[in-house]
């Protein structure tokens, strides 16, 4: 996954976990909702300074932003595969994702 869109997606996955809107969030930042949106699918990247912004209004650290929480993906189809489910999981409401999970959990036995 390209930096772009781990960072838009990491923004929307921690909003939507502090039931923030994007209309929210844009206005804490003060930035567009369409900005926010850009952000979040990856299409736009923010400045430095905005995504300094971001992490302060969503109270985590910037770095966190960036990264896959310390994971690593892998190269090659499983790390494709990876990027693809999340980027499909960060679309979901909470419903949906304990809902998968649950899928995830009897598909795998646990």
């Amino acid at each position: 996954m390209e930096l772009q869109q781990t960072f838009g997606t990491n923004v929307r996955n921690h909003r939507k976990s502090q039931g923030l809107t994007q209309e929210a969030l844009a206005e804490v930042v003060g930035v567009s909702i369409e900005t926010i949106g850009k952000i979040e699918r990856g299409v736009a990247a923010p400045t430095f300074s905005t995504a300094q912004t971001i992490a302060n209004a969503l109270n985590v650290e910037v770095t966190l932003l960036f990264g896959n929480e310390g994971q690593t993906l892998s190269s090659g189809e499983r790390g494709r595969l990876v990027s693809a489910i999340n980027r499909v999981l960060a679309q979901m409401n909470n419903d949906e994702l304990a809902k998968s999970l649950a899928l995830l959990q009897a598909f795998k036995g646990k």
